[in-house]
């Protein structure tokens, strides 16, 4: 009997025909066979009234069954127990790991409107802010280039400057809004082939130009003033 008691806590592998995975688990040893049987209903699943317990080697086999409630898991041979099976036949395989089985809580789409702090009450307040921040953005722009085209005359001589290309002359040819994007646009007829088109776009003519001599850029792109046109001598060596 004493070497029987050398245990003070086992340490075992907690299997189950309730539902497919295993758990390792520590007991004390002095712990009664009723009382282990309430501990494992948290932990397998079942009923302490209807599981048997048995305790299995490594390879499987049965070493034992604790089938007395009263006795202590000490008084049982524990040298080779690394399993503890819980056996409960009042309940299906798997059936604790049936999620279709798991009532679902759903709200109403009313209800869930009702409640004030939400994930989607969160999302919306966010998009009408960066909504409202962006429709701030695009009034000040065209605010702005409002500013500017009051500067800008059809007629006007005038040079494109954009960050990362070459400088270009041309005469300014229209000057208001289109129907190819928003905003404010300037019409250009430049001195040289530098342009996209001959005025038009899309079908829609804005003004009249040889082919790939015309272009619309934005407002704060243009600068208008005494800028003659450039001649190039061919026959200057």
């Amino acid at each position: 009997m004493a070497e029987e008691n050398k245990f003070s806590v086992l340490d075992v592998l907690v299997t189950s025909t309730i539902n497919s995975f295993g758990t390792q688990r520590r007991f004390p040893t002095e712990i009664t066979i009723g009382e282990l049987k309430q501990k494992l209903e948290l932990i397998a699943g079942g009923s302490a009234s209807t599981m048997e317990l048995q305790l299995q080697d490594d390879k499987n086999e049965v070493i034992t069954k604790l089938n007395d409630n009263n006795a202590t898991l000490s008084s049982y041979p524990l040298d080779n127990a690394k399993i503890l099976h819980v056996i409960d036949s009042s309940l299906q395989a798997g059936e604790f790991e049936d999620l279709s089985k798991v009532k679902k809580f759903e709200l109403s789409e009313e209800e869930y409107a009702k409640r004030g702090e939400t994930l989607r009450a969160f999302k919306e307040k966010l998009k009408l802010q960066s909504d409202e921040k962006m429709q701030n953005l695009v009034e000040k722009k065209q605010k702005e280039e409002e500013e500017l085209i009051k500067n800008i005359i059809v007629g006007n001589r005038c040079e494109v400057r954009i960050a990362g290309k070459p400088t270009r002359r041309g005469t300014v040819m229209f000057v208001g809004k289109t129907e190819f994007k928003p905003g404010f646009w300037v019409g250009i007829k430049y001195d040289e082939p530098v342009g996209k088109n001959d005025g038009s776009v899309s079908g829609k003519r804005y003004f009249e130009c040889v082919p790939k001599y015309g272009g619309f850029v934005k407002p704060h792109d243009v600068v208008v003033g005494d800028f003659p046109e450039e001649t190039y001598d061919l026959d200057e060596i």
